[in-house]
């Protein structure tokens, strides 16, 4: 991105999409329109060439939450028809622009048809390095780890640490998400890549996802610029004053 240094880029974006129920109503449109919109092809393809022109190399977006088999029926049914149409497009994208697709979450909830759909163009767009998309389906930061412990157990694991956690969650190969982005006011993270996300910076904006492209995103990505990481230690100018002998109350006297 012109005018930022290479080391204030995110290094893994997570995009919370939400507001398409909201945004549908506010037109008088039914609730479950606002997801068509929301993955329409433009939109997405704004995004994706934000990354790649910011430096951005890792791009997850959350599409289905484990939560959301709450919501009627009718509107899941709904859902799985756009996905399908919208991993069809994806494909096609993906291929062009040369982008590594992944999918996260659980496989064996969600229609067979679209799973595989995914499964094969993970294959496909394995050799890609343009920029790394995933995709979280039926996806969530608890059920993550739920999962990630049932499998050490059944490998046996006795002894664990991070890294060992780390190997058994869907992320695994993928850095931790540096910056997370929701749209459409709501202010909270709802659990996506809980383990992973404890240092990520948080954006919140009330543009409703359908909204939400190119220059939304690359508003999101400018801000996180202008923050000062620790990861619970000290800044670095912070460290250059203390090495230079200043004081870090200035209340205090030198004795």
């Amino acid at each position: 991105m012109r005018g930022t240094d290479k080391a204030q880029v995110p290094h893994h974006v997570v995009i919370i999409p939400d507001g398409n129920r909201r945004w549908a109503r506010a037109k008088g449109w039914q609730p479950w329109v606002g997801h068509r919109a929301a993955l329409q092809n433009k939109r997405m393809r704004e995004i994706f060439k934000e990354c790649r022109r910011s430096g951005i190399q890792y791009l997850s977006l959350w599409g289905f939450s484990t939560e959301n088999w709450n919501r009627d029926k009718k509107e899941i049914e709904y859902l799985f028809g756009i996905f399908k149409e919208f991993v069809g497009t994806l494909s096609k994208n993906l291929h062009e622009d040369k982008i590594r697709f992944r999918l996260f979450g659980r496989r064996d909830r969600f229609p067979k048809d679209i799973i595989a759909i995914c499964e094969q163009l993970e294959v496909d767009a394995e050799k890609y390095t343009n920029l790394n998309f995933q995709l979280c389906l039926d996806s969530g930061g608890r059920d993550d780890l739920v999962r990630a412990f049932n499998r050490m157990a059944e490998d046996g694991i006795t002894k664990v640490d991070e890294q060992v956690i780390s190997t058994y969650l869907d992320s695994n190969g993928i850095p931790d998400p540096d910056l997370i982005i929701r749209t459409s006011g709501e202010q909270r993270t709802s659990g996506i890549m809980a383990y992973q996300s404890v240092y990520a910076e948080l954006y919140f904006t009330s543009v409703h996802f359908p909204d939400f492209g190119g220059e939304q995103f690359r508003l999101a990505i400018l801000d996180y610029a202008s923050r000062v990481r620790r990861f619970g230690g000290t800044a670095q100018e912070d460290v250059a004053g203390i090495a230079a002998g200043e004081l870090i109350d200035p209340g205090l006297e030198k004795v």
